[in-house]
């Protein structure tokens, strides 16, 4: 295994880093400490070429161009405090009302107008018996972007020659507060040769959260069996847009009644052989098919991003969970620890 690290600019009179983490296998994954950000996942498909199977940028000034800015992707990136909707940017805590930025029409997406995906992380790189990975932490201080508490948070990024991606989270507060966290990372597993939706996807769920017209969670939870969207046996996600005449962006409650880390879906390319298994502790998962993604976007490569070039797995708490009665661990409270841990595992046959 081999490891690097590269200066990849400056922000904010701040030097910024770039992590290369190589295995055995020849499967790359480079990771900067702006935002937490996994920008590059190369990895060979069935016949030995490489490709980059994530959006992302190999210059920092791909993350601050207006085009980027104004659609708001987050390729890549480490989200919080909250992940997904939060309603009418506010939530009731204590008897307490706290009011967040609003950044998404009258709610709080993503933590924010300047979350997590947007900081400059504390960040080391370092290798272990189980591999190679890089940890990053951040204080984000008490009321920032509306929050309560000074939450401490971890992040470690694990590559293993098992071609195992492993994302794992913990986090800390002084005061009681909602905390959800995810990785923003959009894959084509073709390398970008095409649209994904000629990807066949599976999804353990047997129900999902019903969003309004908003865009935020409601709590209500809707039973998928016998409809469009019921990913539980594989599937061809083009087919799956035809019959609901849309792309995906649902919350799939998974059919697992723990934390413990269990698999929940499966991706696959039969053009390039390449395979993603995702395994999580989380609850639920919102599956996005980058609806909203904007065309004009690509890597500097020319690699061409857009609607239907990636696949979000945002493995995460409830969307909107503060304002959603009996939302599974959606309040750190003081003396708990956070975690939560995601396994992408993938293969090349």
């Amino acid at each position: 295994m081999n490891a690097q690290t590269s200066n990849f600019g400056t922000h904010k009179g701040e030097v910024i880093f770039l992590y290369t983490l190589e295995n055995d296998n020849g499967m790359i994954v480079k990771i900067t400490n702006y935002g937490g950000t996994i920008t590059s996942i190369i990895m060979p498909d069935k016949n030995g070429e490489k490709n980059n199977v994530v959006c992302g940028f190999d210059t920092l000034e791909g993350y601050s161009s207006e085009e980027y800015r104004s659609n708001a992707p987050y390729f890549g990136s480490t989200i919080g405090r909250y992940t997904s909707q939060i309603k009418d940017s506010k939530f009731m805590l204590e008897n307490v009302q706290y009011d967040l930025a609003k950044n998404c029409g009258e709610n709080n997406l993503h933590g924010g107008i300047d979350g997590f995906d947007k900081k400059i992380w504390d960040s080391n790189i370092f290798e272990n018996d189980e591999g190679l990975s890089v940890e990053m932490h951040l204080l984000s201080k008490d009321m920032e972007e509306g929050f309560p508490g000074n939450v401490q948070v971890r992040v470690v990024f694990l590559l293993t020659n098992k071609n195992e991606l492993s994302i794992r989270y913990q986090a800390t507060t002084d005061k009681k507060t909602p905390l959800s966290l995810t990785n923003h990372t959009y894959f084509n597993l073709s390398g970008f040769k095409s649209s994904i939706e000629n990807h066949h996807v599976k999804v353990l769920a047997s129900r999902k959260l019903e969003m309004d017209s908003t865009g935020a969670a409601t709590g209500v939870k809707v039973a998928l069996h016998g409809e469009a969207d019921d990913l539980r046996s594989t599937t061809l996600i083009k087919e799956v847009h035809d019959k609901m005449n849309d792309g995906f962006e649902h919350y799939y409650i998974f059919d697992k009644y723990s934390f413990d880390l269990e698999k929940v879906a499966e991706f696959s390319c039969d053009e390039s052989g390449r395979s993603m298994e995702v395994i999580t502790s989380e609850p639920g998962m919102l599956f996005y098919t980058g609806k909203y993604t904007s065309d004009s976007l690509q890597r500097e490569s020319g690699a061409q991003y857009g609607k239907y070039r990636g696949f979000c797995c945002e493995t995460h708490r409830y969307p909107n969970g503060p304002n959603i009665n009996g939302s599974p661990e959606t309040f750190l409270k003081v003396g708990e620890v956070f975690t939560s841990a995601t396994i992408f595992k993938f293969s090349w046959d």
